[in-house]
């Protein structure tokens, strides 16, 4: 599961777009389904046969017991075992589909027909840890934190972070009185320095809503810096800058004459004879709290029909995920496909230490309208989580030349593990690699034609200066 990695200062600008996109229960128009489809895990409140008993996930910690009329999710670390608290980011969201090849001794579940596979090997029992009466003392739950980075975080080496020597150094301040304020501090102080956009700590301490994660590139903290050298919050000084965004595209490089649409997440049009498409969510794209994926993909594959319908006959496209902060990897995949001419290996991925084999992606050419010819694809360091697993997608395509600066570097699903006292903690857990084989977490998806979308010295306009650069370059063919 992905989070929408996005800012609340942008609601002016692009419309509400919540705190994140959860995976939806329904197969979709315009995604290709597998030849033989997957079966719903529960169906009118019945489960599946073949799947009731106890399973134990294979990479993420978590324990799944079915009986006939329902299911319990409990997550298991070294330091204890309790049960899952349920609600609306529980990963049990995430088991809703029995795909093809699931057998009486192993599972395979996904949130979306064809998406993420969670793999589940059958136990006799749920383990006796897991049932017992536990009182969660701070240390206990000190415990249960650092056994459940140490288990899933997947990448302190490509941080720099010994997360041994944290827990050893830090573990000695924990006591039986320690207040939940001090204790969110500490667990603050562990995980400072990550710098990972899917990594996050949440807790609700007397009645006030505390949260705690890292991750931003340094085109946003310029505009933060901008903002506080004139006295502007943060907050403001983001929203002038994506309102700057917008009327950029819509008045300067689509001299008035683009798309703003699918609920202000696409913008398209054409710069001379060259087609541009800028997307800032792969999600989002329908109003409302309880929209579906069979809803977006529909909102979706309208505008695309016709924005390519539009881009029939240009020289090139430019798509535009400069300011992408994230969403579906199936919308990702989705929107690749307008612009390939056969099936290619988009990426591979897994999690941290299973012994599993990787799961593997496609671009599959889409249906509806498509553009085969050149393609530049923008990229920035605020491009990040589906947003990079579509830059993933469109390098695996040959007819696209990537442009701009690098990506963010946070790439793997939203691993989220509740705490037994309520609390929340989000982490990194996967392992995503390109059709070579190459893993961009933390570093970034370089690209392969050197552009500076957001200056310096020109955070407010230099967006739309680089676009027109990139139009003018693709107008005359370079690559």
């Amino acid at each position: 599961m992905k989070h929408l990695v996005f800012i609340c200062a942008a609601t002016c600008t692009f419309g509400m777009l919540g705190t994140g996109l959860a995976g939806c229960a329904t197969p979709a128009a315009g995604v290709r389904s597998p030849s033989v489809e997957p079966t719903l895990l529960v169906r009118d409140g019945v489960t599946a046969e073949i799947a009731r008993g106890v399973w134990r996930s294979r990479g993420y910690g978590m324990l799944l017991s079915v009986s006939e009329n329902g299911t319990q999710l409990h997550h298991e670390t070294a330091a204890g075992c309790y049960p899952d608290p349920g609600g609306e980011n529980s990963p049990r969201e995430s088991l809703v589909y029995l795909e093809p090849g699931s057998t009486s001794d192993e599972l395979s579940l996904s949130p979306t027909p064809g998406d993420t596979r969670y793999l589940f090997q059958r136990i006799q029992t749920l383990p006796a840890a897991c049932e017992a009466t536990v009182d969660w003392t701070p240390l206990r739950l000190f415990d249960v934190f650092a056994a459940t980075f140490a288990e899933h975080y997947a990448f302190f080496q490509e941080r720099g972070i010994d997360w041994n020597a944290r827990v050893t150094a830090l573990r000695p301040r924990i006591t039986d009185t320690l207040d939940a304020r001090a204790l969110f501090s500490v667990f603050k102080e562990l995980t400072t320095g990550l710098e990972d956009a899917h990594t996050r700590i949440s807790a609700e301490v007397a009645g006030e809503e505390l949260s705690y994660g890292e991750g931003e590139r340094e085109t946003l903290r310029r505009v933060e810096a901008a903002g506080r050298k004139t006295g502007v919050p943060a907050r403001e000084a983001l929203r002038a800058w994506l309102s700057a965004y917008r009327e950029g595209i819509l008045q300067t490089v689509l001299k008035g004459a683009g798309h703003h649409v699918a609920n202000n997440r696409i913008f398209y049009g054409r710069v001379g004879d060259v087609g541009y498409l800028n997307i800032v969510t792969m999600g989002g794209f329908v109003e409302g709290e309880e929209v579906s994926i069979d809803q977006e993909l529909r909102a979706l594959n309208a505008v695309l029909d016709e924005a390519l319908q539009t881009f029939q006959g240009a020289r090139a496209v430019i798509v535009d995920v400069s300011n992408n902060r994230g969403g579906h990897d199936l919308i990702s995949r989705e929107i690749a496909a307008r612009f390939a001419d056969t099936r290619h290996l988009a990426y591979r991925k897994r999690p941290r230490q299973a012994d599993v084999p990787p799961q593997t992606f496609y671009v599959e050419p889409a249906t509806g309208p498509r553009f085969t010819g050149p393609v530049y694809l923008l990229t920035s360091d605020v491009t990040v989580s589906a947003g990079e697993i579509f830059t993933l997608a469109m390098r695996a395509l040959p007819n696209v030349t990537h442009a701009g600066t690098a990506t963010r570097g946070a790439l793997s699903d939203v691993l989220v593990k509740p705490l037994p006292n309520g609390w929340r903690m989000e982490l990194s857990n996967e392992l995503y690699f390109d059709a070579k084989g190459e893993l961009f977490e933390v570093r970034g998806i370089p690209p392969t034609l050197a552009l500076d979308v957001f200056p310096e010295d020109e955070l407010q306009t230099g967006h739309a200066k680089a676009v027109l650069t990139l139009a003018e370059r693709a107008s005359h063919g370079a690559r």
